[in-house]
């Protein structure tokens, strides 16, 4: 079984966030780089990735998220969450934005607006924090079986290499 934990990787980013240059303290011709980078990959995997500038503080997605997982919405919601992040560069600390992606995908907004002014997840996204920190994951997504990792966006083989490292036999 394939387990979803949240993972808010910098839960300092300010809610109006952080240009991608401030996060990484580089240059911008390394950020550039490094974003052309993460195009290529993305496009060899056929996701879609736009022109991100800037890093947000994504702690209240994960809390959204783990409430649209228990609505049977998780991972449509996931999904909406990636793209608006990844491909519009929009602000996932902003109530708006977020009450949208749970309209997108078929959430209650009245409901979701009250899930997320109570808080009601922000405990479980804590413990998956330190549960991030003790197991050293510093990006998202991590892949972990037993003490072997992929990190970052993968192909089907990588993927499947990890799960066979971990002892799973492949169908054919």
């Amino acid at each position: 079984m394939v387990e979803w934990k949240a993972f808010p990787l910098h839960p300092n980013t300010p809610s109006a966030g952080l240009t991608l240059e401030e996060l990484f303290n580089a240059s911008t011709e390394k950020i550039t780089a490094m974003v052309a980078g993460l195009k290529q990959t993305a496009a060899s995997l056929g996701l879609p990735f736009g022109n991100r500038t800037k890093t947000y503080n994504s702690r209240l997605a994960p809390e959204r998220g783990l409430w649209a997982e228990d609505q049977k919405k998780g991972d449509q919601f996931h999904q909406a969450a990636f793209e608006s992040y990844f491909v519009h560069g929009e602000n996932l600390a902003d109530h708006t934005v977020l009450l949208r992606l749970a309209a997108k995908v078929g959430l209650r907004e009245k409901e979701a607006d009250a899930v997320l002014n109570a808080r009601s997840y922000a405990e479980n996204v804590d413990a998956h924090w330190q549960e991030a920190r003790h197991l050293g994951i510093n990006a998202v997504p991590t892949f972990l079986t037993g003490f072997n990792r992929v990190v970052g966006a993968q192909n089907y083989e990588a993927l499947a290499d990890l799960v066979s490292m971990a002892g799973a036999r492949r169908k054919d």
